[in-house]
């Protein structure tokens, strides 16, 4: 029987695409005998990079290190919406986004910036009378979903190749990256979807300091221990 590593405080790691957020806990969990995982902020299949994990008695910071605000790189294709409104999703409406450039985009996202009303999507793990949006949404239904005020202090669209846009974008917690996207394509009147998603940081921690899945498989229990940030020494502040 593996023995258990016994250690409390943060690990940031590089989460890949197709992995889920609970794969990456669920990995580490097993990978190192350690009795509790969770994370600080959930990442979609589709996105990749900073996950925080929270390891031991670190997990009873979650509600107050998922509240940080968060930065991410994407691209948006134009032209597509889904239901889930990433590539994930199913295909429900197409447009010809042929007449949109790049200053007509960077003009609109000037409107999704500041406090904003966002509608969640219906794939979402938001509850609905105890039940999760996805697993209704999986059914074919669809409920009314109130709008939640967030904040995105940036929204800059960087460049265009084609139906493809890339930007940068830093939010505030409950903002669904992919919503904004899909909502700033309706604004534009040609439809969008979120094609590519990367988080760079989250409150104080930086993807620069994470490590891969690849590094971990590979890791001791003394090496793990190195990587992880001490609850006592962890900064915690949140960043604009």
């Amino acid at each position: 029987m593996k023995k258990e590593t016994f250690v409390d405080g943060i690990l940031l790691v590089d989460k890949p695409k197709d992995w889920t957020s609970h794969d990456v806990c669920a990995f580490v969990k097993k990978r190192f005998n350690i009795k509790k995982v969770g994370h600080a902020g959930t990442l979609d299949p589709l996105a990749t990079g900073l996950l925080v994990l929270l390891l031991g008695s670190a997990t009873k910071q979650s509600a107050s290190l998922t509240a940080s605000d968060k930065d991410y790189e994407g691209v948006m294709e134009l032209g597509v919406e889904t239901d889930s409104h990433d590539r994930c999703g199913k295909v429900i409406a197409e447009s010809d986004p042929s007449g949109v450039h790049l200053e007509m985009v960077r003009e609109k996202a000037k409107a999704f910036t500041g406090p904003i009303l966002q509608v969640p999507p219906m794939v979402s793990a938001l509850k609905h009378n105890g039940v999760r949006l996805y697993k209704l949404a999986r059914k074919g239904q669809e409920v009314p979903r109130e709008g939640r005020e967030v904040t995105v202090h940036r929204f800059d669209i960087r460049g265009q190749e084609g139906k493809f846009i890339s930007f940068f974008s830093s939010v505030s917690k409950g903002t669904y990256v992919r919503t904004l996207v899909h909502d700033l394509g309706k604004a534009l009147g040609c439809l969008a979807t979120l094609a590519e998603l990367r988080r760079s940081r989250s409150g104080v921690f930086s993807i620069e300091n994470s490590v891969t899945i690849d590094a971990l498989k590979n890791m001791t229990p003394d090496e793990l221990r190195s990587k992880v940030l001490r609850i006592r020494s962890a900064p915690y502040a949140n960043t604009p």
